[in-house]
């Protein structure tokens, strides 16, 4: 009984979590703040729910599923890196930020880079 409940929260969280992140791809202002949610707050929900269904058949079906292991791995792995590639594709090719943001930690690094590799031809034409 009380396993049963434990397995219906975590799963109920899940679609909670994933319901909000839904909501948060309609209402953020821009591409990076969307991204955000829909890497962070739906990999969080789709990892409970697949959590959810693994304990089920577990307990109480007395099946350990590979497949949703593996489930819970690739969308652990692949769901944030993929935002953060978004994220940093849509900032090299320029798309602005949202107005009322404060920091532009990408910007910096970028620019480094860029006097990086400045240098780096700079010293190579001198060598040639």
């Amino acid at each position: 009984m009380i396993g049963e409940l434990l397995i219906g929260m975590l799963v109920l969280f899940g679609a909670v979590v994933s319901a909000l992140s839904a909501f948060g791809l309609i209402r953020l202002p821009d591409v990076y703040l969307r991204s955000h949610a829909a890497t962070k707050s739906t990999t969080l929900g789709v990892l409970c729910i697949l959590s959810g269904a693994f304990l089920y058949f577990m307990f109480y079906l007395d099946h350990v599923s590979a497949k949703l292991l593996l489930g819970i791995v690739f969308v652990f792995i692949t769901a944030p890196v993929a935002g953060h590639l978004n994220g940093r594709a849509a900032h090299r090719t320029g798309v602005p930020l949202w107005k009322g943001s404060v920091r532009d930690d990408l910007n910096e690094a970028m620019r480094r880079e860029k006097q990086g590799r400045q240098m780096q031809q700079g010293d190579g034409s001198k060598q040639e």
